[in-house]
């Protein structure tokens, strides 16, 4: 009897946590996700927009790019233009050389002042 008693313990414990890494794996999947809807960019809006284009247009092609990645996407890029406000995106093509490729799209006086694209760090 002690036994089976030991036994049902030790697959209840384990049931609950497996039920726990479940629910982490589908919560993280979901953050994952949750972060390439806001951070991608396809390359052909890169290419289309030009310095001096208004920033409401040229946002409007962009997605929101609000997550807790930003600072990571900010290293290894050139320096901010003094003034301005920049957002930072992943593009969605292919790695070049095994690394990401982050557009900096950076505004000032409501117009695009300067986009860079470098290699994510």
């Amino acid at each position: 009897m002690a036994q089976r008693k030991g036994c049902l313990i030790g697959c209840g414990v384990a049931l609950v946590v497996g039920a726990g890494l479940l629910v982490a794996l589908v919560f993280g999947m979901g953050k994952v996700l949750d972060i390439a809807d806001r951070t991608l960019v396809d390359p052909k809006v890169y290419e289309a927009v030009q310095t001096g284009d208004p920033e409401n247009e040229v946002r409007g092609k962009l997605p929101s790019g609000d997550t807790f990645v930003k600072s990571v996407l900010k290293e290894g890029g050139p320096a901010e233009p003094e003034g301005s406000t920049c957002s930072w995106y992943v593009s969605s093509s292919d790695p070049k050389a095994g690394k990401e490729t982050v557009f900096r799209f950076c505004f000032k006086d409501g117009k695009l002042a300067q986009k860079a694209e470098y290699p994510m760090q």
